[in-house]
């Protein structure tokens, strides 16, 4: 029934191709697009002075709103057209842009669900055209009435898996269905994420874990519901399921070892957002922690990716556990004859005038070892920003010392070596 009404719709859009009428649907048909697009221009103006006035009020909804609003528009205008000439002419044409503007509706809703779902994601431009693609192959074959044979083509490719039989229709539509359903387990793991992420009290390494965990959940219960909609029986994939079990078991230890060093890292918070670590050679601030590794941006700006399963496995030196205060070391040297109370004061002085150096505790300077060519002294302060990195202000402190160490007459000896050149008579 359906494959004669729209071969019905083929031939009298072919017969109205034919006539002059078909001028009017044409017109009809580009203005309402040139409108759609005018309209779809103001909007996105709006939405654009919106930001620029208060860029904190930007979401993921103007996002959607914005890729949306020209087919939707212009869907409402071509029914809104369709009905008014079809008091005067065929509107065939119009009835045939309908489920192409629906098309292109939906594929960018769904591609900006995925953008949302994975923002980072450089290959889902490439998918949107994919997808954009099959779809309106999808919606063709429909029109030409061409997809019922397909499909019937498609079943006779059937095989068994197990005790239960599939066709290639039954897997294509189990895929489509999965997709869908995973789809929207994502956005509502995105949404349980933006909430999570905007709850106050709440520790961040454990907004990470829920985030995780109900995405992995939502995803496993997705596949769960999908595949049995397409009449696809869990059981029948339970010996594939157990091969994979098995494969990924010895070929994948690793990574399920930084799988699970991930959670634990998160939920016994021995390292948080932001921490001050070193774990081997490495240095810095934790920026990421993923469930199968942690991003470790270094004081240069380098950012290094070491494997959760180190930092579980390995001594961690966290500056930032529970307290962010560390202390900073300068080690000088001056000559013997040098008026060591007077050089100590003048290193305590160059700390304090620093806005960075804590005073309590109190920076202090020490005597610290005798030494061939000089005394060692040592200035050491506290600071509570180790985040701010350490060389800064090492050399700011010690180009103040070394100006008032020139001002006070304080020398800085540096290593002397007498050479005596002897003679033949000596």
């Amino acid at each position: 029934m359906e494959e004669n009404r729209i071969a019905e719709l083929l031939i009298e859009l072919w017969r109205d191709v034919q006539q002059p009428a078909i001028i009017w649907q044409v017109g009809v048909l580009a203005l309402c697009l040139f409108v759609a697009w005018l309209i779809t221009r103001q909007v996105k103006a709006v939405l654009r002075r919106r930001r620029a006035a208060d860029p904190t009020v930007a979401d993921a909804s103007e996002e959607g709103l914005r890729r949306v609003v020209f087919p939707l528009t212009a869907l409402g205008l071509v029914v809104l057209a369709r009905a008014v000439l079809a008091n005067w002419h065929h509107t065939n044409l119009l009835k045939l842009a309908v489920p192409l503007l629906l098309a292109m509706a939906v594929i960018r809703l769904t591609v900006h669900a995925l953008k949302r779902s994975f923002p980072q994601a450089g290959w889902l431009a490439s998918f949107e055209r994919a997808f954009a693609f099959g779809a309106w192959g999808v919606v063709a074959l429909h029109l030409s009435g061409v997809l019922p044979t397909v499909i019937d083509g498609l079943e006779q490719v059937a095989f068994s898996i197990g005790k239960a039989k599939v066709n290639l229709w039954m897997l294509l539509q189990g895929a489509l269905t999965v997709f869908v359903t995973v789809l929207v387990a994502l956005w509502v793991a995105g949404v349980i994420e933006s909430r999570l992420m905007r709850t106050e009290g709440l520790d961040g390494n454990l907004k990470l874990v829920f985030t995780r965990l109900s995405r992995g959940l939502l995803v496993v219960l997705a596949v769960a519901i999908g595949l049995p909609l397409v009449g696809i029986d869990l059981t029948a994939l339970s010996v594939f399921g157990g091969a994979l079990g098995v494969g990924l078991g010895f070929g994948m230890q690793k990574i399920a070892a930084n799988y699970v060093s991930g959670f634990i890292l998160l939920l016994d918070r021995s390292i948080r957002m932001g921490n001050l670590i070193s774990v081997g050679n490495e240095r810095g601030i934790v920026s990421q922690i993923t469930t199968r590794y942690t991003v470790l941006k270094g004081m240069t700006g380098i950012e290094s990716i070491v494997p959760n399963e180190t930092l579980v496995g390995s001594i961690v030196q966290n500056e930032t556990f529970t307290d962010p205060k560390v202390r900073v070391s300068v080690p000088i040297q001056v000559s013997y004859a040098t008026d060591l109370e007077k050089a100590m004061a003048i290193m305590v002085e160059a700390a304090q005038a620093q806005p960075r150096v804590m005073s309590d505790p109190a920076p202090g300077a020490f005597l610290e070892a005798f030494a061939d060519s000089g005394i060692n002294l040592q200035l050491g302060f506290w600071i509570r920003d180790p985040a701010e990195g350490t060389l800064g202000i090492r050399s700011a402190i010690n180009m103040q010392i070394w100006r008032r160490f020139k001002e006070e007459g304080i020398e800085i000896p540096f290593p002397q070596r007498e050479v005596r050149v002897l003679g033949n008579g000596e």
